[in-house]
Formats: C-alpha cells, structure tokens, sequence
C-alpha cells in the first residue's frame, strides 16, 4: 500500500511541476553587426547598464496602460537584465570595433579605459503591439575629457505572445548598439 501512495505522490509532483514550468528568454546574446568599423586602438570601458526596477524581476513586464505594469505567466528572464544587457553590450562593440580591448567595470586592467561608456535604461517594455525603448547614453574620452552625450528611443512592432516581445525587445536594444557605436566612433 505504502508504494502505491507514494507513486501517487510523485505522479502529483510530476503533473503540478508540469503545470508550472516556465519558458526562460535572454536578451545577452550580442547581435552581428552588418558593418564593422577599423580598430580603434582604444580600451573602452562599459559600465553597467542601469534598468527600470520592473526589469529586476524574473518575469517578463508587460505594460497595461501608462501606469500600470503586469508580468507573464510561464515567461521568465533567464538572468538579470543590467548584467545581461552589459554583457551583451561588451560583446557587440568588441564585434564592431574589430577588438577585444573592451571591458565591464570595474575595468580588470591596471590602466583606465581610454573610453568610458553609460548606458540607462529608462523604458524597455512592450505595450500594445510595440517595444518601447528609451534610454540615455553618454561617451566620454577620459584622456581629453570629450564626450557624447544622447537621448535614445524606438519602437518596434510585436505581437503579445512571450516569444515576440523577446525579438522585438532584441531588435531594439540592437538599435540602441548600433546607436553607441556609432557615439564611440565619433569621438
């Protein structure tokens, strides 16, 4: 008797673990950029990207109005998203620049970065049928003391399933790369 109640017990667990499984999405993969820039022989330094404190939670933040934010169900981030975003960030400009002379801060050299990159987040959440992505980003030789300073937003189109906020989310920030790197280049 005893081994069927605890068959029944993990044919339970089973079937309610079942029921709660969440799909898990990332943003950290780094876009390819169509076109690369020549090697600048500076090292660039990232700081952390900063998010809205709704990104700090595992589920994916839908907008429901101006002032009102839910979360998806069986959808969550497989990582934090300033970490993944900066990682992401990292990558893209090593990519662009044709160098892998850029780092996260804290730097890890024993020299300071020629360049210093911020990135914030203001909006990064789907409403409707778009993505919305505001953020500011600012560039700065640290050698000359020059720097680049903007405002940045997109909106790219999506449906309201999970698996396309991910993409339009994904299409957007790689805007917002291309945006940076185009900051870096200037200065």
């Amino acid at each position: 008797m005893s081994r069927i109640k605890l068959l029944l017990t993990w044919g339970t667990l089973f079937i309610v673990s079942g029921c709660t499984l969440s799909n898990y999405y990332v943003l950290s993969t780094a876009s390819q950029p169509t076109v690369s820039y020549a090697h600048t022989n500076h090292v660039i330094g990232v700081e952390k990207v900063t998010v809205p404190k709704y990104l700090f939670k595992r589920e994916i933040a839908v907008a429901k109005s101006s002032s009102q934010v839910t979360f998806l169900s069986g959808s969550q981030w497989a990582e934090d998203m300033d970490t993944g975003l900066t990682h992401r960030l990292i990558a893209f400009l090593q990519k662009k620049f044709k160098q892998p002379s850029v780092y996260a801060y804290p730097w890890g050299t024993d020299t300071q970065p020629d360049i210093k990159i911020k990135v914030q987040v203001t909006r990064f959440i789907a409403q409707g049928d778009s993505v919305y992505l505001d953020a500011s980003w600012e560039v700065k030789n640290m050698r000359t003391e020059q720097r680049s300073l903007k405002l940045f937003n997109t909106i790219v189109p999506t449906k309201a399933d999970a698996s396309s906020i991910v993409d339009a989310m994904n299409r957007a920030f790689g805007q917002l790369e291309e945006d940076v790197a185009r900051g870096v280049k200037k200065l």
